[in-house]
């Protein structure tokens, strides 16, 4: 089976406990994933695009606005927040996602593998007639 067709029936058929380890795994593991991507990853980006800041890049709609005021103190224009949509923000998040949802994979594929090989190892015991008729032959070879 391929990885990402493993990843892939993992994302959409898991089992509760799969989902739930992978959640609480995934939120404690979130930080260090963020220190990951905002310390080492993105400066390598960055070197490579130019000097490029992803978390700095955003689309602005409507520039900010200072407050203006006239000789007596009194406002005559209020001001204006800048409203933008932060799609340099948006991509850094998206690295982190795909990071901890990988990781987790790759912590829920090592944990079945494991259950996997404590299956093999230990054999299904005989059913019992089978346990019986040996018991049988072996009581008419003496």
């Amino acid at each position: 089976m391929g990885m990402m067709k493993e990843f892939k029936e993992f994302a959409l058929k898991g089992n509760l406990v799969d989902i739930a380890v992978a959640f609480v795994m995934g939120g404690a593991f979130g930080k260090v994933v963020t220190s990951f991507t905002d310390g080492l990853v993105a400066p390598i980006v960055g070197l490579l695009t130019g000097g490029v800041d992803f978390n700095e890049k955003k689309y602005v709609i409507q520039k900010a606005v200072a407050e203006v005021k006239d000789a007596a103190g009194s406002v005559t224009t209020p001001a204006v927040t800048e409203i933008a949509l932060k799609w340099g923000t948006f991509i850094t998040t998206i690295i982190d996602f795909i990071i901890v949802a990988f990781v987790m994979f790759m912590v829920i594929k090592a944990i079945n593998s494991m259950k996997k090989k404590e299956e093999a190892a230990a054999p299904a015991a005989p059913p019992e007639d089978i346990t019986l008729l040996r018991e049988i032959r072996d009581s008419l070879k003496k």
